[in-house]
């Protein structure tokens, strides 16, 4: 819990000094004096004025009580009196250029932080599932494709685009999501047996497009393949009763060939379907170089989540995935940074609009416990693991920031927009409307995602 906490913190912490400090920095190189450069809203916890300053800047930086958000305070006559011989400093008072440059600088600099970041991430090296397949989901289109376990996918494509090197599992994920976001069909080129073979998943068939646990059933590549492994046995369980030890290879469980841990889990937990006792079945296993028969019967017990009849073997069940390093070198790092920044900014534009559509699930939303819950199982998996999530997240916060909602960045520079076209500033009455209606949406949007976070825990 502390750790999830201060991950969280921290995540806060840096997203927000960035996103700040672009609109601070470019206000200080435009001459707008800027009063206050504060971290979160409310209760002041800590201030500080700086004796030395930008020339014309007397800016004091604060650390509020509130943590979600911030906020740069610039002289402006529209909050309060401005001496005649800093008028000039004002920031009402500038070109539109250069207030439009104010505001969009700081979502700029989150997408900035998140090419950095991934950069950073890809030039340090991050260890990542190696792309070897499970068994297909039955019925799923990579079996009817005629995809294995054990396939290595080599290279993807999006349609008839070119071919991207396949780095690991997560690489074939991002590129089916991005396929069956955009109804792209997605070709796979695979090594089996020696040989390499080509299988064209047709994504643009999909009947759902949302990318949850359903399309990648669907699609039937749901996981890496992890050895059949059984690993801590618990006392007095089926598994410790059967004669089951850890590092035990499981084979065959009575007539289903098993190839990976999730399908031996799945027909564990199959066995106790319909509420009978599972029966007795024999398996085949591997224990130090020698196969031997063993009679297993699982346990029947009542899932917790789901209320369903299922069997329990009371062991834990599956190795972990095989393992390789990412790494690039300083410029294919920052290329990968610039993609990667630019293909989910764009992704997260067309999930958006797809919700506003109806098109997509609101419960695709997330708020802040989410956000926390991933920082925290982030920073134990490491601290490159944790970068990685920071860059998401900026890429996130700077899209969102960027749509044309009033209270919003984006929502500033359509009114800019308007400026630029009819020559004149949205009326003030007008303003005072649209700054209402879009706090009471924004409101809406964080109510919505919490709701989504409390149910998802439930």
């Amino acid at each position: 819990m502390l750790v999830t906490l201060l991950a969280f913190l921290v995540a806060l912490a840096v997203l927000i000094t960035v996103h700040e400090w672009g609109h601070y920095r470019v206000a200080v190189a435009c001459g707008v004096k800027v009063l206050r450069f504060s971290i979160g809203f409310g209760r002041q916890l800590w201030r500080f004025k700086p004796r030395r300053q930008h020339p014309g800047q007397d800016t004091e930086f604060v650390i509020a009580a509130i943590p979600f958000g911030g906020y740069v305070k610039m002289l402006d006559e529209r909050e309060g009196e401005v001496a005649p011989e800093e008028r000039h400093r004002a920031f009402n008072t500038q070109p539109l250029r250069v207030r439009a440059a104010i505001v969009a600088a700081g979502p700029i600099a989150n997408l900035v932080l998140a090419v950095l970041l991934y950069a950073l991430v890809s030039m340090v090296g991050m260890e990542e599932p190696r792309a070897v397949i499970a068994p297909p989901v039955a019925g799923s289109m990579a079996e009817k494709a005629g995809l294995r376990a054990g396939d290595e996918v080599l290279g993807v494509r999006l349609a008839e685009g070119a071919e991207a090197r396949v780095l690991s599992f997560e690489t074939v994920r991002w590129y089916l999501t991005r396929g069956a976001i955009d109804g792209l069909d997605v070709t796979l080129r695979y090594a089996r047996g020696g040989g390499e073979r080509e299988v064209r998943l047709p994504l643009s068939t999909l009947p759902s497009r949302e990318p949850d646990a359903a399309m990648f059933r669907a699609i039937g590549l749901m996981s890496p393949r992890r050895a059949p492994l059984i690993g801590e046995v618990l006392p007095g369980s089926a598994a410790e009763r059967a004669g089951l030890r850890d590092g035990d290879v499981v084979r065959r469980a009575g007539d289903t060939v098993i190839e990976d841990g999730a399908q031996l889990r799945e027909w564990i937990r199959a066995s106790g379907s319909g509420g009978t006792k599972p029966r007795a079945e024999q398996w085949l296993v591997e224990r130090a170089g020698s196969e031997l028969l063993i009679e297993v019967q699982p346990d029947l017990v009542q899932d917790e989540a789901s209320g369903e009849s299922i069997g329990r073997l009371g062991a834990a069940v599956g190795a972990p995935p095989e393992m390789v390093l990412v790494r690039r070198g300083p410029l294919a790092s920052l290329w990968h940074g610039m993609q990667r920044t630019q293909e989910t900014s764009l992704l997260t534009l067309r999930l958006m609009g797809r919700m506003v559509l109806g098109q997509f699930s609101v419960k695709n939303l997330s708020g802040p416990i989410t956000i926390a819950d991933y920082a925290g199982r982030a920073a134990r998996l490491g601290l490159v693991h944790f970068l990685n999530l920071l860059a998401y997240i900026s890429v996130s916060l700077g899209v969102l920031n960027l749509l044309p909602l009033p209270v919003l960045d984006g929502g500033h520079l359509m009114y800019y927009l308007w400026e630029a076209v009819t020559g004149k500033a949205v009326d003030g009455v007008w303003l005072q409307r649209l700054q209402y209606a879009g706090l009471s949406l924004l409101m809406a949007m964080m109510a919505v995602a919490m709701f989504n976070d409390i149910v998802a825990r439930l």
